[in-house]
C-alpha cells in the first residue's frame, strides 16, 4: 500500500481518538429457543450455563462486556468466511456496526438477501424473521476514519463491494499499531453513511449495551423490508436496491411454475 498507510508509523500519525453510539443488529431468538426446550426459568438457566460452556472461550480483554459485545471476539474456531476488515481462518474478531440503525438495518436487509442469491432455489419465508437492534458506547485512543484524508484518496478501495483484500490488510496493520477502531462508509446503505468497526474490547465505553429495538424483517419478490415497533418506522429495500453488487443478481425474484412466472413472498 502507498504511504501514508504502508507502514505501522505512517498508520499511527494519522491515529485520532474518537468517541460515539454505534448500532449492530442480532436475532432475537435466542431466549425464546432455549425457553421451547425447558419446563422452568432455572431449567432454562441451567439449559444457557451449558451452551456457554460449550462456546469458544471469551478473551480475557473482553470477559467485563455483555455478551453482544464480546461475542464477535470469541476465539477458538476459524473464521468460515472472509469479511472486510477480517481474513479467513484464525484471525482477530471484529465488532461491525453501524453509525445508527438505519444504516445497520440496511446491511442485515443486503446479507439476508445475499442468503436467496446464494441459493436461489431457496422459497421467501412466510414470515417475518425478528431483530434486536442495539446500540453501543466507544471511546477508542486510536482510531482511523476512511471517509477523511488522507484515507480517502483510496475510496474505491475501501467500499468495493466482493473485494476486501486490501481492507483486510489495512486491518492487519491496524491491530499491529494499536489502532482499536476504523470508520468507513457503508457500502449497503443508500445514503453510504458510517459504518464502524471495532478492532478491540478496549473501545467500548460501557460494557452494556445501551438503547434496544426490535425490528422485524420481510423479505419477497419485492425485496425487503424493514418494521420498528418503537419508534414506529418502516424502511423499504426494493430489488435495485442492492444491485451494485454483482452477487444480488442472482436473486431469483420470482418462482416459476409449469413454464409460469408466478409471485412469491410479496409483502
Amino acid at each position: 500500500m502507498s504511504s501514508p498507510i504502508s507502514t505501522r508509523a505512517e498508520l499511527l500519525s494519522n491515529a485520532r481518538a474518537a468517541t460515539g453510539t454505534c448500532w449492530r443488529v442480532v436475532e432475537a431468538q435466542n431466549q425464546i429457543s432455549t425457553a421451547k426446550l425447558t419446563d422452568s426459568a432455572d431449567e432454562q438457566h441451567v439449559l444457557e450455563l451449558l451452551i456457554e460452556e460449550a462456546k469458544p472461550p471469551v478473551p480475557p480483554e473482553c470477559q467485563h462486556l455483555n455478551f453482544l459485545l464480546f461475542t464477535p471476539f470469541r476465539y477458538g474456531a476459524p473464521y468460515p468466511r472472509g469479511s472486510r476488515f477480517r481474513r479467513t481462518g484464525f484471525t482477530p474478531g471484529v465488532y461491525y456496526s453501524s453509525s445508527n440503525s438505519h444504516v445497520a438495518i440496511a446491511e442485515l436487509c443486503f446479507h439476508r438477501l445475499l442468503v436467496f442469491a446464494e441459493s436461489p432455489d431457496t422459497k421467501w419465508p412466510a414470515n417475518a424473521g425478528e431483530y434486536t437492534a442495539f446500540a453501543a458506547d466507544y471511546s477508542a485512543t486510536r482510531s482511523i476514519d476512511l471517509t477523511t484524508a488522507p484515507f480517502d484518496s483510496r475510496s474505491a478501495t475501501w467500499t468495493h463491494p466482493t473485494r476486501y483484500d486490501e481492507c483486510q490488510e489495512l486491518a492487519e496493520l491496524a491491530h499491529t499499531a494499536g489502532v482499536e477502531l476504523i470508520k468507513y462508509s457503508s457500502v449497503r446503505d443508500p445514503r453510504h453513511r458510517l459504518n464502524i468497526a471495532i478492532l478491540a474490547c478496549s473501545a467500548f465505553a460501557s460494557p452494556q449495551p445501551g438503547i434496544r429495538q426490535t425490528w422485524r424483517i420481510l423479505l419477497g419478490s419485492n425485496g425487503a423490508r424493514a418494521l420498528c415497533e418503537m419508534p414506529r418506522e418502516t424502511l423499504d429495500f426494493n430489488r435495485d436496491a442492492f444491485q451494485a453488487d454483482p452477487r444480488i443478481k442472482k436473486v431469483r425474484w420470482v418462482a416459476k411454475a409449469r413454464g409460469k412466472r408466478l409471485p412469491a413472498g410479496r409483502f
